[in-house]
């Protein structure tokens, strides 16, 4: 027992490490990437045991966690909200078809199994990369699994500069209007109302008081067994829905109607437990990695981004798709949100506005066109879409 807490000790310090740099960094310095980098070197230098995860007493508890974290993720959807930015919605989903598409023209160069595991890693975040590496895993595809995590681990210093660049440019068109006419195109002041149908259901009967961390650990484990239960019945019928389908619909609906708390772990102060020990469960792919992989999966990673980048400039760039939100700049700021999700979206859509503006009324302006459409567009991706594309994809592997 005092092996496995030391490795457990050992585990957290490095995930911990990656966030101190990550703060210290002001996120220049992503997290993912170190922490990822740190196991990597550790198991190629033979310093950390290749199944520290397992020895640690994580592999267990990351594997029943997922539709934990699927089910709090879908509570944080807000159907209104998406409604009103349909355009913004469509564009992303739109973009994650570029990428997918972009990823399997290069199937010749990185293989099929490849592509399948990287598309929705590259369409998502921490979640669609748990369920892909893992599947990966369980089909023996080891190396494959490995390259997702390492898209994982550095999606957000490729996805990060584009998003910022044609941010920029954006607010500088918004202000260049705003100044020589006094108004913004297609900007209304009046703020719309995208409050949930059924926001705090459970407070206006009196029940937010019994929604302790116990009960909201209770409710969300009964739904992770639901989804489970459900994948079997549909699996059954010759469907064969993945359960993180089931818990993110489950989430997103239980939330909407308001008979759960948004985001139900933090209220059950257990979000940031669950958010660890799902990264924990991609870890042992990078234990795979070889010397000799390197090169492999270098000229993998290299490819897939540029040939993502390159689909993405010419399809809502330079193709009359970005009309939909009527900004080229608009489109790739968007496109770029699948990499990025939330916070990093949020993040960079303060900093554009902090950087182009000179008082408090034009950064409200530059703030109300960049924000939705970035906040949005990683919340439909990251936290929705990607998770239904990595239930599909995981099954697609051979």
């Amino acid at each position: 027992m005092t092996n496995t807490i030391f490795l457990l000790f050992i585990s957290v310090f490095i995930f911990a490490v990656g966030d101190i740099l990550g703060v210290a960094t002001k996120a220049r310095l992503s997290s993912v990437f170190v922490a990822l980098m740190l196991f990597l070197i550790g198991f190629m230098t033979g310093i950390l045991p290749p199944d520290i995860i397992k020895q640690a007493m994580l592999g267990e508890v990351a594997r029943w966690s997922a539709p934990f974290i699927i089910f709090h993720m879908g509570t944080m959807i807000n159907i209104k909200e998406l409604a009103h930015e349909w355009r913004t919605v469509l564009m992303s989903c739109i973009a994650m078809a570029v990428a997918a598409i972009s990823v399997f023209a290069v199937v010749p160069l990185i293989g099929m199994q490849s592509a399948i595991v990287s598309i929705p890693i590259i369409n998502g975040g921490i979640v669609a990369t748990q369920i892909m590496t893992e599947a990966a895993m369980t089909k023996g595809l080891t190396l494959a699994a490995a390259l997702g995590a390492i898209i994982y681990a550095i999606q957000k210093f490729v996805g990060t500069p584009p998003a910022s660049y044609f941010g920029l440019k954006e607010a500088e068109l918004i202000l260049k209007e705003y100044r020589e006419t006094g108004v913004v195109k297609g900007l209304s002041d009046k703020a719309a109302d995208t409050k949930r149908a059924g926001a705090l259901f459970y407070a206006r009967l009196g029940l937010d008081r019994y929604y302790t961390p116990f009960t909201c650990l209770g409710v969300t484990a009964f739904f992770a067994w639901l989804s489970f239960y459900l994948q079997g019945v549909s699996k059954g019928m010759g469907m064969n829905i993945s359960y993180s389908i089931w818990a993110l619909l489950l989430g997103a609906v239980a939330g909407h109607i308001g008979i759960v708390p948004e985001k139900i772990l933090d209220k059950g102060k257990s979000s940031g437990f669950f958010s660890m020990v799902v990264f924990a469960a991609i870890i042992p792919s990078l234990a795979t990695i070889k010397i000799g992989d390197l090169q492999t999966l270098l000229f993998q990673t290299v490819v897939i981004f540029v040939a993502v980048m390159a689909g993405t400039f010419i399809f809502l760039y330079l193709l009359p798709l970005w009309k939909l939100v009527g900004s080229r700049n608009l489109s790739i700021g968007i496109a770029m949100a699948q990499m990025l999700g939330f916070p990093a979206t949020y993040l960079i859509a303060n900093e554009i506005a902090t950087a182009v503006t000179q008082d408090e009324k034009e950064r409200e302006i530059v703030l109300k066109k960049i924000m939705p459409a970035y906040v949005v567009a990683g919340f439909a991706s990251v936290t929705s879409i990607s998770i239904i594309i990595a239930g599909v994809f995981a099954d697609l592997l051979k």
